[in-house]
């Protein structure tokens, strides 16, 4: 029962470390101050859970816990929140902070989910399955976010054709703005990306620990990390003021017909997505 538990509450530290790391995604592009609060508190969870884990182990083993690769990841990861954690505080600088954490949460899963955890825990099929299950999970809420990006998109064509036209008329009164509809893109795909990031990163580590032939040039891989590219550069074409009004919701078009390409083609496709 001991064991059972211990694997829960790691679980709980990387779906909890994960959503942190959404929000500081959000922060980092958006400059959410709630979004930023959020996700330090979250990980400052993750950090005292994971302070826990390691006197308790320590105390348990009567050594540090840094003489096996797998006692070396925990460490380092923890290390890595422990910096993050300090920079936010002292420094209040955002950018080594997110990008410490990405590779903390790399780290952080690569020790709940690999092989010798899975062997040594009495759950490990079950450990698998809810890898795959959180990975998912997170894959398809970032399709949602990339589909209301394309709603508001269509929207935005649809307000724009009808001012053009000077056929607005009480029907459409509850209609948003265009500046709002612009606005919803942008929020969309900002929550979005962080999405489809975490599930890639849990992707990865699923398809290392429980495929014998695992290829990182797989077609559903090759067009995730597309889908990233292409958001995240029609994100960054929006900041810089180089892509608005009618292009922008083009591109917001263009960019979920490769959503759903991805999705139905590229699973076909794949040797190890099966969702046909």
């Amino acid at each position: 029962m001991a064991d059972l538990t211990m694997t829960r509450l790691h679980e709980g530290m990387v779906i909890l470390y994960a959503i942190s790391l959404v929000f500081y995604f959000i922060d980092y592009l958006d400059k959410d101050s709630k979004a930023h609060r959020i996700a330090f508190w979250l990980l400052g969870i993750v950090w005292l859970l994971q302070t826990v884990f390691l006197v308790l182990y320590i105390v348990e083993t009567k050594r540090f816990p840094i003489l096996t690769l797998f006692e070396g990841i925990y460490f380092y990861a923890w290390l890595l929140i422990t910096l993050s954690i300090v920079l936010h505080l002292t420094y209040r600088v955002m950018v080594p902070v997110f990008f410490l954490n990405v590779i903390g949460f790399i780290f952080m899963t690569i020790h709940t989910f690999a092989p010798v955890q899975i062997e040594r825990s009495p759950v490990g099929e079950t450990l698998i399955s809810e890898l795959l299950f959180i990975h998912v999970t997170f894959a398809i809420l970032s399709y949602v976010g990339f589909s209301l990006s394309f709603v508001f998109s269509t929207l935005y064509h649809i307000l724009y054709r009808l001012l053009k036209k000077k056929k607005w008329t009480k029907q459409f009164g509850k209609l948003p703005s265009l500046d709002q509809t612009e606005k919803g893109m942008t929020i969309s795909i900002v929550v979005g990306i962080p999405f489809l990031l975490v599930s890639l990163i849990l992707g990865l580590q699923w398809g290392y620990v429980t495929l014998n032939e695992f290829s990182l040039f797989d077609v559903k891989i090759i067009g995730s990390f597309i889908l990233l590219f292409v958001y995240g550069y029609l994100f960054y074409r929006r900041k810089k003021g180089t892509l608005h009004g009618t292009s922008y919701a083009w591109w917001h078009v263009y960019a979920f017909l490769l959503v759903l390409v991805n999705f139905f083609l590229g699973s076909r496709l794949s040797e190890f997505h099966f969702w046909n």
